[in-house]
């Protein structure tokens, strides 16, 4: 008689037996084709990583540019140079209650919306839209609320067919120096009134003190499970920041090095004695290394593991207008080397204003070598 190839393969062993092992293959075949789906808080964390190496566009948020409604500077060109450089994701800041408040139809800033998701759909990059500018501190909290609401309602209805992989929604940049408790309460009832109308949708929320590192350190995780948390990294502040003229003396000193170096420390700006900035000058010593840019990521990577939630270092950069190129392109390695280390997804501020990696106008060209280096450009992508 001529065996089967289930009887050569198990000769010695009773029928009743062999039905056994085979359902047992059965099941461990459709294991392999049905994986065990992902938590909430998986697909969170999973979402949180598909926007490292982003970048923030400087834009819809210049409440100061009279053009800003009819100017959009996306165009092609920009697209591919973001898939060039390797950027995975945009962040569009918007200043929406600027624009209610001026009257603007939303249909109007809407249709700029829509332009740059059709944009970032097809190159394949993530977008978040990010609710900028708003007025919101601790007198005001309640009617705040509603309008960030109000706005974030209708946002949720235009956009509730996008994917929830390539879209996000930044509840709020910046809170103030306000209430931690106060801001809390305000995020979750914005929370809690998108959920009404969107369940899946991955949420950006920060922390108050402009989304701080040290406010994020003492804050309780939201009630719910898709949330990703983010905070803004310009640590050392004296240095990222120096000769800003929007932040006042306090850091008027520029020609700061980064890391210190103590044969080209410039003196002291007289302008800055008397303030904060004065503190901040002869601490630079100790703060102006990539061992302090390390220290201070780590507060946040330690509030992650406390809770087991994803974050996101929404905002990292330097102003450039004072600062050397060797001295930009040495801290932003040292901040891009140190999120990687600890699988912390970053986002540049920003594309193409004063805060830009470009020595001109976006293009590779107006991208110094070690600006490459620092941003792992190699010409390949």
């Amino acid at each position: 008689m001529k065996k089967t190839a289930l009887t050569n393969t198990f000769p010695k062993l009773p029928i009743n037996l062999l039905i056994i092992i085979l359902i047992i293959i059965m099941h461990c075949g459709n294991a392999k084709s049905t994986p065990t789906p992902l938590t909430v808080r998986q697909i969170a964390f999973k979402r949180a990583q598909s926007l490292n190496n982003g970048v923030s566009v400087s834009w819809f948020e210049q409440t100061w540019n009279k053009n800003v409604l009819r100017q959009n500077p996306l165009t092609t060109t920009d697209f591919k140079l973001f898939k060039k450089l390797g950027f995975k994701s945009l962040r569009l800041p918007v200043a929406f209650e600027y624009f209610t408040d001026a009257g603007i139809s939303p249909e109007k800033v809407f249709a700029q919306i829509d332009e740059v998701l059709k944009q970032c759909k097809l190159y394949r990059i993530k977008l978040i839209i990010d609710y900028h500018y708003g007025k919101l501190n601790d007198s005001n909290y309640l009617t705040e609320t509603q309008k960030a609401i109000a706005l974030w309602l209708k946002l949720t209805k235009r956009y509730g067919n996008e994917s929830y992989d390539s879209l996000f929604f930044e509840l709020y940049n910046e809170p103030p120096h306000m209430n931690p408790k106060v801001w809390k309460d305000a995020a979750y009832n914005i929370v809690t009134a998108i959920r009404g109308a969107d369940k899946k949708r991955t949420l950006i929320v920060g922390a108050s003190n402009f989304n701080s590192i040290y406010e994020l350190s003492r804050m309780e995780r939201l009630a719910d499970e898709n949330i990703i948390y983010t905070f803004h990294f310009y640590e050392p502040f004296f240095f990222t920041h120096q000769g800003a003229d929007w932040v006042g003396d306090q850091v008027a000193t520029t020609g700061v090095p980064f890391p210190y170096n103590a044969k080209t420390y410039p003196p002291i700006n007289p302008k800055v004695i008397g303030t904060w900035g004065e503190h901040n000058y002869y601490q630079y010593k100790n703060d102006g290394n990539e061992q302090s840019v390390h220290d201070k990521l780590q507060i946040v990577k330690n509030w992650s593991n406390k809770y087991g939630v994803p974050v996101l270092c929404g905002e990292y950069g330097v102003f450039n207008k004072y600062t050397d190129a060797d001295s930009r392109c040495r801290y932003i390695k040292a901040v891009r080397k140190n999120l990687k280390a600890m699988n912390m997804p970053g986002i540049l501020w920003d594309y193409n204003t004063n805060f830009s990696i470009f020595n001109g106008a976006p293009g590779i060209n107006n991208l110094s070598d070690c600006m490459k280096q620092a941003i792992d450009y190699t010409g390949s992508k």
